[in-house]
Order: C-alpha cells, then structure tokens, then sequence
C-alpha cells in the first residue's frame, strides 16, 4: 500500500520536478522564424554574476535525417525585452531556420562554467537542469510571395561571380544605400547615446552631434507595420519602407564603432563595455531585421571599422571577439540574406596604422563560419586606394572562409579595372569571389544628393554600369561628408531619390534581360574603346555606351541572326527598337545609332 501510494504520488508531482519544456513561437513553415524559449533556472542579469553572456552556453542541435545544424542561443532576459526595457530575467532564446519541409528533432546542450560560452569543448562546465531537453516539431512550405525573402530562400555563396536564393533559385545582384553607416543610431533603441568627440577620419569635424530620428520617413510607416514601447520605430521602419520602395535591396551598416567615426553604435551595455549586451536594444535591432526579410533588403553587417579593428583583444581572436561574433550570430544569423563584413577599410594603413594583419583576419572569418550554422556570405572591406587595397586584400584569395571583396574606390574611373581584377584572380584561385561595389570617392563627395546631380551621370557613366559589366555582384551607395544626408548624418533617403530610380533601371535589365550568370565580360569584342560588353558569346551579347553613339561587335562566323534592342538606363522601361533592327553573323558588326538622345548612354542588347 505504501509503495503504492509513494508511486502515485511520485507520479502526481513528476511533473513539477522536471523542467518546462522550451516554448515553440513562429510560424512552422519552410525559411520563416522559428523560436525556442527556454526557462532557465535562476534569475540572472546582464549587470549580475555570473554573467550570462560569458559563464553560460546554450546551444541547440536540430537535425532532419541525417543532416543537423549547431546553432547558438542567448540570454533573453524577460523574454520580452524589447518592449519591458528589461535587462534581467530566466529566458533563453534560440532561433532557427529551417531550410526543408518535414519533421525536425532538436536537443539542447545547455552548460554553465567560467567563460564557457567562447569554449569550443562540448564537455566543458557543467549541465543546467535544461541541458538535454529534446523534442520535435513539423515544417510545412512557405506561404511567401514577391520581395519577402521566405519565398526565395536562403541568399547564399554557390561558387559564382553571384549569390543565389536557394529555394528560388533566382541569382542576386545588390543594390542599395551604404550610407548612413551608423544607420543603427537610432534614437528610438534602448541604451542608444553619441558616445564620443571624434573627428572624421578627414580630420573635419563630426557632423554627428546627435542620433538618427528619420522623421522624414515617419510618413512613409504604414499600419501593421512593427513597432516597440508604445510607437517607437516609426521613423527607422519606415525609411526601410522608402528604400524597398524604389526598389533596392540591400542596407550597409555598422554594429560598432565605438572609436571610428560615429562613436554612437555598439551592442554591449555601455560604449566601454565588452563582456555583457543590451538584451533590449538587441531585440529592437531583430524587430527592424525581421521586416528587412519581409521587404527583401539585406541586412550587410559591417563589425568593425578601420579605426577600432584592434580594439577587441588587439586584433587577436580571444574572448572578446569570440564573444562579440557568438552574440550577433545567435541573434541574427538566422536571416535569410546576410553580409558578414568583417571589417570597413580594413587592415592597417598610414593613417590608421592599429589594425588586424590578414592572419588574424582570416582566423577572425574562419571562427565566423565556424559558429554560424547558416554558412552566410563573409565579406571583407578595402581601402581606397593602391597599393593598400591590394597588400591587403590578396593573402585572401584561395581563403575559403572570404567570399569576396568589398570594394571601395578612391577614383571612380577604377571601377570597371578593379572589379575585373579581382573576379580574375579569385578565379585563378580556384575561389571565385563575388565581388561588390560599395563604396566611391573622393571620402567628401560620394554619391551626390540629387538637388547637386539629379541624373547622376558621372556614377551611372563610371561606376553603375561599368561594375556590373564586369560581372560585379552589385553597388551600394557612400554619400560623402561634404554634403546634405551624408555618411553619418543622413535622415531621409529620398535626398537621393533620383539614384535608386537609376539603379533599379540597371537591376531591372540585368534580372529581365540578360542569362547574366551565364554572360562573361569581354570588351575586346566591340570596336570602341570606351564601352563595356557582357557576352555569351554566340546567343547574347549587351554592349554599354557610355557616350552613346555606336560601336561595332564580333559576332563570330557561325551563320546567324540577331535582333539588335536598346535601353535607356536613365529613365528604364521597355526595350527600343534603334535604326538597324538585326544583323547577321560578322567579325566587325555595326549596330547602328539609338533611337534617339543619341550623344547620351545607351545599353544595347544584341540576341540570336
């Protein structure tokens, strides 16, 4: 009777022995957010000891037959910080990205120990009472159409000159604002403050004596849309909505740059802390991440600046940096298109002589890769000029933790010259790059507001088209400190509506016109010495003329014909029919004048 009783009972409060089962959140479909949340068993701070961001290691398997993803939890406070402001609590939280329909199994690894968390020994420490817990949940397909990115699929490095969706299988060219580059100084995120008196790098003085507000694009916040703490967003979320409305699809921005030039974006608690994070701000900062996947912009992460490269560990990967990458990792590499930038103009130079060696670099973007169970594209920024940006960006070449350069140039004229450079030797390499355009000079003029250069034909002449002629992956905009809406203190976008229409007309012909993925840059074919052509050679060929006119092309001996289009990549739109309509097969082609405006640039396309 006894042993009876004592099981019924053990059987009765079995239950509250044991620990709660992780909450499952998010919609249960193929490429959309999925959320475990954990309750710990005490409460911790992010201020407290131990420190929950180093002394505790949550990481979560998920696996699907035989494959399975390590990915890495963190210290969400009370789960709700975003909207409590909350910086303690018992909530741990993990987010997953499944990338197939089906049934999913997870178990979590769930350790505590001093600096346990940039561990790489599974071992180490000791378990929670949650370590081990385990369960199972099915993914259905998504229910996502046009620009959201839960109907592409994840943006990933194939290999090619390009990234590519994976469940699409649309191939990606970029387009988009790399100014402001502190676009995270946002006044409406928690602990969010100038923490600074720098200079520009120039040796002018900052422009920046407060945080951004975008007021000007509150207007453009439209009802359902996200916000936090009683309608704090509106401005941030809406710029995003400008910018995706014109067609872009990418935004460059820091996550610190504590010592560079904007002293006013960081992750941690405070502007000199490293060792514990904002659980509010950060949740904010996922709340503007989660609509850029549901616009379709994304999210380039620039770490660190030329200026601060040595400021975690000197350089070295220890715990610092360790902890800096595994925080942003477990917070946000679950997004479906990422540019892990591991640093802007990076490497030492003259005037800024601090900075990481390409050894350290590369062990640096070896960690990242190894923590970040979505394989994202890894980037790395370069200097503007010559021979700095080659001294430091070829070590990587044949690196397969570095996917490609991102690429700033000095003199505008570079462009076509360096991009082609740098898809030649990445090739030989047996490493193909995908290599971007993401920032132009001079530092003070950049892209110019529009009330300057309303056509914006000295960039869409030198540097738009002649980029993505080579075979370039895409361009985002620098706006130069000079001027109105600048790199650090630009609050609306629409100061250059005028590029993202010129832009977008170049994206529009590449993704609606051309195999581009197929096509190889050759400009030895056209006659003319100052035009761009792209080829796949023996079906289509697209010629740009800078300085409109004409240009003859080899079209090669095999008997054909072909049709002979124009575009117009100042005002976009459809194709033109100019005064020779086809031509047949031929070593010196001419393929007659534009339809009109025939001293202005002009795109040709030339197809079997």
């Amino acid at each position: 009777m006894c042993k009876s009783l004592c099981a019924l009972l053990l059987l009765l409060f079995l239950p509250l022995l044991l620990p709660a089962q992780p909450a499952l959140t998010g919609e249960l479909r193929q490429w959309h957010r999925i959320t475990l949340t954990f309750t710990g068993e005490e409460e911790l701070s992010e201020q407290g000891l131990p420190n929950p961001f180093l002394d505790y290691r949550l990481d979560v398997t998920f696996s699907k037959g035989g494959r399975e993803a390590i990915v890495p939890g963190y210290f969400a406070a009370d789960g709700n910080a975003a909207e409590t402001g909350a910086s303690s609590g018992r909530q741990w939280r993990v987010h997953f990205c499944p990338d197939e329909e089906g049934e999913w199994a997870w178990r979590a690894s769930f350790r505590k120990g001093r600096a346990i968390a940039v561990s790489d020994d599974p071992d180490v420490g000791e378990p929670t009472d949650l370590d081990g817990l385990s369960g199972s949940f099915t993914v259905s397909e998504s229910d996502k159409t046009g620009r959201d990115f839960r109907a592409h699929g994840r943006l990933q490095y194939v290999g090619e000159r390009y990234l590519r969706f994976a469940e699409s299988r649309r191939y990606f060219l970029k387009g988009g604002a790399d100014s402001p580059e502190n676009f995270l100084a946002y006044q409406g995120f928690d602990g969010t403050y100038y923490g600074g008196d720098k200079q520009h790098r120039s040796g002018e003085s900052a422009p920046n004596q407060g945080l951004h507000a975008y007021l000007a694009h509150e207007k453009d916040f439209r009802p359902g849309d996200p916000s936090w703490q009683g309608g704090k967003g509106k401005g941030i979320i809406g710029a995003l909505n400008y910018l995706a409305g014109k067609g872009m699809n990418s935004v460059y921005f820091l996550t610190m740059n504590v010592q560079g030039d904007g002293e006013d974006v960081w992750p941690w608690t405070s502007r000199n802390e490293r060792y514990r994070f904002d659980c509010s701000k950060l949740d904010q900062w996922e709340i503007v991440f989660s609509h850029m996947d549901k616009l379709g912009l994304m999210l380039h992460i620039v770490l660190q600046e030329t200026e601060n490269e040595a400021i975690l560990d000197g350089g070295y990967l220890d715990v610092q940096r360790k902890l800096y990458l595994r925080e942003l990792a477990a917070r946000f590499a679950h997004h479906l298109a990422i540019t892990w930038n591991l640093g802007e103009e990076h490497g030492p130079v003259e005037w800024s002589p601090s900075g990481q060696t390409p050894q350290q670099t590369m062990t640096m973007a070896a960690y990242l890769r190894a923590i970040d169970p979505y394989d994202n594209f890894i980037a790395v920024h370069t200097h503007s000029y010559e021979p700095a940006r080659d001294e430091l960006i070829r070590p990587f070449l044949g690196f397969e933790a570095i996917d490609g350069p991102s690429i700033q140039v000095s003199d505008i004229y570079d462009t076509h010259e360096q991009t082609l450079k740098w898809l030649n030797l990445s090739a030989d390499s047996a490493h193909q790059w995908v290599v971007c355009l993401d920032e132009i000079g001079p530092a003070g003029k950049g892209a110019l507001p529009d009330a300057l250069s309303p056509q914006h034909d000295t960039i869409r002449k030198a540097v738009l088209w002649p980029h993505l002629m080579a075979g370039g992956g895409g361009v985002e905009w620098y706006f130069g400190y000079r001027y109105p809406h600048n790199d650090l203190n630009c609050e609306d976008w629409r100061s250059r509506d005028q590029l993202w229409d010129i832009t977008r007309h170049a994206l529009d012909f590449f993704q609606n016109h051309l195999p581009f993925p197929e096509m190889e840059n050759n400009d030895a074919l056209t006659s003319s010495r100052s035009d761009y052509c792209l080829a796949k050679e023996g079906e289509i060929y697209a010629v740009y003329l800078p300085d409109g006119g004409t240009t003859a092309i080899n079209l090669g001996e095999e008997e054909a014909r072909y049709s002979v289009l124009w575009y117009n990549p100042r005002t976009g739109g459809q194709l033109q029919e100019g005064s020779v309509k086809t031509v047949t097969q031929g070593r010196k082609v001419n393929i007659g004048l534009p339809p009109k405006d025939i001293g202005e640039d002009w795109v040709v396309l030339i197809r079997k």
